[in-house]
């Protein structure tokens, strides 16, 4: 048995070395923007489309790295149904859609009302709905529509809140809450 006390260490000496260590070893997320917070080392997404009866769930981020082909994915499960055409949607609505769900600590996926937007869609849904904005960040490929059934649309307009890090638009009559990377802003619909 060794006597602590000989070599120098005490065990004031010991636990305060430990909670130093333990201190220099834990994440930090000074840098990290507000919607990271929650999002992890891998992030992930998962949504469907009732309008095409597609599914995707993927992880789309490692340790700092889009990884191409499921950014490729997203892309296209997002894509303006009504004439096909996708766009590189903006990674930084993406980030909030994954921070939100995981905040809303779930599994179950978005179902995708709205994500992409050709300029002839958003014509036309804005000139029949009041509530669809001339100039949406959906044209961008900055926006979705989302709806979960195992929560209601407080809870997912709090957690996109949360993220402080876009605009959050919610819808209860329609139940669906609209996530965006645009200016952060909250309305209700």
């Amino acid at each position: 048995m060794t006597d602590i006390n000989s070599s120098g260490l005490t065990r004031r000496g010991l636990l305060g070395a430990f909670a130093a260590t333990a201190v220099a070893a834990a994440p930090t997320y000074s840098n990290a923007a507000g919607f990271l917070r929650g999002a992890g080392d891998i992030r992930r997404i998962a949504m469907h489309s009732g309008r095409t009866g597609e599914r995707l769930e993927t992880i789309y981020w490692i340790e700092g790295e889009y990884i191409a082909e499921a950014v490729r994915e997203i892309n296209m499960h997002m894509r303006d149904w009504r004439t096909g055409e996708a766009v590189q949607m903006d990674l930084r609505t993406i980030d909030i859609m994954s921070a939100a769900l995981n905040l809303m600590d779930t599994s179950e996926p978005y179902l995708l009302l709205s994500g992409y937007r050709s300029p002839r869609t958003n014509q036309m849904l804005s000139s029949s709905n009041r509530g669809v904005a001339r100039n949406s960040l959906h044209m961008r490929g900055q926006a979705a529509d989302l709806r979960l059934t195992g929560r209601s649309t407080v809870q997912m307009a709090n957690a996109a809140l949360a993220c402080r890090a876009g605009g959050v638009g919610r819808y209860n009559r329609s139940n669906f809450v609209h996530m965006d990377c645009g200016p952060i802003r909250s309305w209700r619909g």
